[in-house]
């Protein structure tokens, strides 16, 4: 095989087991938005629900049609705003929608009312985030006036939060303030005798430090496939261990050919790496046109036969290079991991060029086949 994306569903599954046992009867919502964060979203969501998710969460209307076309009958939630020629197929899809404003609801409205069905929606409310959300003392009316639509059902009400996975005192309380303004607004739902269905608001970081905002629901993203934005043992919960979740996501290539490099000789584009001593070189069929950050170039490393060896020169679209040393036992199709198993994790990498996890995952292209185990 060429490079392939190994995914661990045992793994995965016992991210969420970790996660119901943190927070008890609450519900889950897994987002599998991005092709499940680069891990396959119909292969995830089958294991979600198999391991007693309540739903689904997507970003795009073409992300929940194919899971329909999948066979997933639960529930899923539209997080991001379609656009209206959308709305057909959101409704065909049977997807929820969260709703920001009345002009969505009311052309959510027109269309169900026509087909002469009820669409449920969850009333999204932007409590620090910035982007989308109705402020919170627009709340009230908002849910009063999908209450008013014949064909809307108000199912639930959610807001995000911003810096729920930081340890910084400000930004705790930046969370507890958001906390507050939300809880504030469904209560004015609540005054003003509108039902706001399953409340809604942790996201990973939630999970892990503010289990005052578990609430109704959680939607633990990253932290199910494997990765925690921030360790509770810096901000420690009473009486609570801190949650074990294990990277669900390798990346393993193979060895395709080894060749001789000279002292002085340069590898890969640019020459900006020139051979120290007479050494040999692995490539390898993986490059950014997979995923493998081309800013990884020189900093990252590939683990052949239980030995680190580092990347040497530019990663390529389609190749990268790894400078075996002067004596080598590496051979002609040997396996090479890129990271997870025993090699670094995605989380490493991440730190390695300067951006998240979720990145180096969601961005594993399609063409790299995902081997579910």
């Amino acid at each position: 095989m060429r490079t392939q994306a190994v995914i661990h569903l045992d793994r995965f599954s016992a991210n969420i087991q970790a996660v119901r046992e943190r927070i008890g009867k609450k519900l889950i919502c897994v987002p599998v938005k991005a092709d499940g964060y680069g891990h396959g979203a119909l292969q995830i969501a089958e294991t979600s629900l198999k391991t007693g998710a309540f739903c689904l969460g997507i970003a795009a209307v073409t992300e929940g049609t194919e899971l329909r076309k999948g066979g997933i009958e639960a529930p899923i939630l539209l997080f991001s705003q379609p656009h209206p020629l959308e709305i057909p197929l959101l409704i065909d899809a049977e997807l929820t929608p969260f709703v920001s404003d009345s002009w969505f609801a009311s052309a959510l409205n027109e269309e169900a009312s026509a087909r002469g069905i009820k669409v449920p929606v969850h009333l999204k409310i932007d409590t620090g985030m910035g982007r989308a959300g109705c402020y919170p003392e627009e709340a009230p009316d908002l849910a009063k006036f999908i209450a008013s639509c014949s064909g809307l059902e108000l199912e639930g009400t959610a807001t995000h939060f911003a810096v729920s996975d930081s340890t910084d005192a400000q930004d705790i309380a930046y969370t507890k303030t958001q906390l507050s303004r939300f809880n504030e607004a469904v209560d004015a739902i609540r005054s003003a005798g509108i039902d706001p269905g399953i409340v809604h608001a942790a996201n990973s970081g939630a999970v892990l430090l503010h289990p005052d905002a578990w609430l109704d629901m959680v939607r633990p993203g990253i932290l199910l496939y494997g990765y925690k934005a921030v360790q509770e043992s810096e901000v420690p919960l009473s009486g609570v261990e801190p949650l074990k979740v294990e990277p669900v996501m390798e990346l393993r290539s193979v060895v395709v050919l080894t060749k001789k490099v000279k002292k002085g000789e340069s590898v890969s584009y640019g020459r900006t790496w020139i051979a120290e001593q007479d050494t040999n070189i692995a490539i390898l069929p993986a490059g950014y046109g997979d995923g493998l950050p081309r800013l990884a170039s020189g900093r990252w490393q590939a683990v052949i036969g239980g030995k680190t060896f580092p990347l040497a020169g530019r990663i390529c679209m389609d190749q990268c290079c790894v400078d075996l040393g002067p004596q080598t036992d590496v051979r002609r199709w040997d396996e090479a991991v890129l990271f997870g198993g025993p090699a670094k994790d995605a989380a490493a990498l991440a730190s390695a060029v300067g951006t998240i996890p979720y990145e180096i995952t969601c961005n594993i292209n399609k063409r790299v086949p995902r081997v579910y185990r």
